[in-house]
C-alpha cells in the first residue's frame, strides 16, 4: 500500500538571517514526500521542466519514492524566491515563475488510482477534486489549501474538501475560511464542510487537531536556531499523513490515538525541516533520529 502526493516539484530561492539559497530543491510535493517516506511507501504526481536535474529526481528515488508519476514538460520547472524577515515570522515573496506548473493537469498513472492513501497538495481546488475522482477507492484522503484559494475560489474549495478526511490548514486561513476569530469556534464551522478532522497549524506555537467529539493541543518542537522555515508546514503534512499511512488501517479503524501521534510526528518533521535550507536535513536525516524527538516530545508534555 502506497501514499499518493500531488502538487508542486520546484526550485526555491531563499534568503534568511542565516544565509542566502539561490537555486534549491523544493515544493509543496517535494517536501511532503520526503516526509511521509520515512513511514510509507510514496509515489508522487507532479510535473518539472527541462531544467530539472537528474540528481534531484534521484535524491526522491532514493528516500522509497515512486517518481514515475513526475511528469518532464517543455520549459523551466516552477521557481518561487523569497526573503524571510529578522524573526522569521514573515516572509516576502520576491519572485514567482509557474512556468510548467500553470498548465499542470494531474494525471495519475493506473497502478496510482488503486493506492488507498491521497494527499492533495496546495493546488487549483478544481485540480484536488479531478484528482481525487481519479481514484478508484482511498481510504484516506486529505489536503491543504491557503488564502488565495480561499478568497477567490471558494465555491470549488467547499466541494474539493467536502470530499476529503482532513483538511490541513494554518491558524489564518481557518480564520478566512469559516468566518471565525475563535480557532474553536472556525474547527466546528469546517468540521461542518465536510472533513472528518481538522489540523490548524500554528507554527512556532504548535497545532491543533480537531474531530467532532475532542480537541488535542501540541506544542512546536523548541529549536536552538531555526534555520530556514520553507517547507516546515508541507513537512508536517508529509509526517502527519505518512504516519497514519504507514499504520495501513482502513478509515473506519484510525483512532483518537492514531491521531494524536500523527499530529506529532507531522511536529516531528515540520522541526527537522526547519534546521537547514530547504530539504537539505532531509539528506542526512535517519528514523532514529526521528522517534528520538517523537520520545522527547512525549517527555516534555508529560504531567
Amino acid at each position: 500500500m502506497s501514499l499518493v502526493v500531488v502538487g508542486s516539484v520546484a526550485y526555491d530561492g531563499v534568503e534568511t538571517p542565516h544565509g542566502k539559497a539561490e537555486r534549491i530543491l523544493g515544493g509543496a510535493c517535494t517536501y511532503i514526500s520526503l516526509a511521509a517516506s520515512y513511514f510509507t511507501h510514496v509515489k508522487i504526481v507532479g510535473v518539472v521542466g527541462e531544467d530539472f536535474a537528474q540528481e534531484d529526481v534521484g535524491l526522491l528515488a532514493s528516500r522509497n519514492i515512486d517518481v514515475s508519476g513526475l511528469e518532464r514538460a517543455p520549459g523551466k520547472t516552477f521557481f518561487w524566491q523569497g526573503v524571510y524577515s529578522a524573526d522569521m515570522n514573515d516572509r516576502t515573496t520576491l519572485r514567482t515563475d509557474l512556468n510548467v506548473f500553470a498548465d499542470f493537469q494531474p494525471k495519475l498513472p493506473e497502478a496510482f488510482k488503486e493506492q488507498p492513501f491521497l494527499m492533495l497538495g496546495n493546488i487549483q481546488p478544481d485540480l484536488q477534486r479531478d484528482v481525487r475522482r481519479q481514484m478508484r477507492a482511498p481510504e484516506l484522503v486529505g489536503g491543504d489549501t491557503m488564502n488565495y484559494w480561499i478568497q477567490d475560489f471558494r465555491p470549488q474549495l467547499l466541494a474539493a474538501i467536502r470530499e476529503w478526511d482532513f483538511l490541513l490548514i494554518n491558524d489564518g486561513e481557518a480564520r478566512m475560511l469559516s468566518g471565525e476569530t475563535n480557532l474553536k469556534k472556525a474547527a466546528r464551522a469546517i468540521l461542518a464542510l465536510g472533513p472528518r478532522y481538522v489540523v490548524i497549524k500554528r507554527g512556532e506555537y504548535g497545532a491543533l487537531l480537531f474531530t467532532p467529539e475532542e480537541h488535542f493541543v501540541a506544542p512546536a518542537y523548541l529549536l536552538d536556531q531555526v534555520f530556514d522555515p520553507t517547507g516546515a508546514g508541507d513537512c508536517f503534512a508529509g509526517g502527519f499523513i505518512g504516519w497514519l499511512a504507514g499504520l495501513g488501517k482502513p478509515r473506519a479503524g484510525v483512532t483518537s490515538a492514531d491521531l494524536r501521534r500523527a499530529v506529532i510526528y507531522g511536529s516531528v518533521m515540520g522541526s527537522f525541516c526547519c534546521e537547514n535550507f530547504g530539504v537539505d536535513r532531509f539528506r542526512t536525516l535517519t528514523r532514529a533520529e526521528i522517534d528520538a524527538r517523537f520520545n522527547e516530545f512525549q517527555g516534555f508534555t508529560r504531567f
